[in-house]
């Protein structure tokens, strides 16, 4: 563990400006950290990532671009990239998607997305084992701001996804996808479910299967 690891508290929001926060993010190149930063306050994640969190990510990663792919939508994944708009917000959500028109948006050799620059994801993710509250409530209001227009939490504890449409900087449940429409909510957390009983290669062949029954 570093000594900057051991000074500043995770998980929690502190009072920082801008520039001390960079300061302090430059200093985590070296370590397997998330960072955000939201209306004049940081928050560091640095807990060592759990089985449940690492199996939750990939399974939603193959869903969401099996359908895209299966559905002919265009779609541009992204793993814990840094998203900004320098000297206001700042964040590393586990998944992000850019969508149909969006999905080349992001130049190759891209590192931080300037915000500023261009557009904000289509979809972003959170998956949360010991963030759910955070996941649930700053970070849901700091994608609100940001203009992201789906925003999904995956419970992996209870294997829940709750999932919002975002417009005018606000949000609303959903049971459905609206940025990949046709994608039912509960499909994904049966197989999240299912990934504890079978192995992910399984998943994939039931998610194929359900996928391709609703395309017919």
């Amino acid at each position: 563990m570093s000594d900057l690891q051991t000074q500043l508290p995770t998980n929690t929001w502190i009072y920082t400006s801008w520039e001390e926060y960079e300061q302090i993010v430059a200093s985590l190149l070296n370590e397997k950290a998330k960072s955000y930063y939201y209306k004049g306050h940081m928050r560091l994640e640095i807990a060592p990532v759990s089985f449940d969190h690492g199996q939750g990510h990939v399974v939603i990663i193959f869903a969401v671009t099996l359908f895209a792919a299966l559905k002919g939508i265009p779609a541009t994944g992204l793993d814990t990239s840094t998203f900004r708009k320098t000297g206001v917000q700042d964040c590393q959500p586990d998944v992000a998607y850019y969508l149909k028109e969006n999905a080349q948006t992001i130049p190759a050799g891209t590192g931080i997305v300037n915000l500023d620059r261009y557009p904000a994801p289509d979809l972003v993710i959170e998956i949360a084992k010991t963030s759910l509250l955070d996941d649930l409530g700053t970070k849901r209001s700091l994608y609100e701001e940001l203009g992201v227009a789906e925003y999904w939490v995956v419970d992996v504890q209870n294997t829940q996804i709750i999932a919002y449409a975002i417009a005018d900087q606000g949000s609303k449940r959903i049971q459905e996808s609206q940025v990949l429409p046709g994608l039912v909510i509960a499909i994904l957390e049966e197989a999240l479910r299912r990934s504890r009983e079978i192995s992910q290669s399984e998943v994939g062949t039931w998610l194929l299967s359900q996928f391709q029954q609703k395309e017919s």
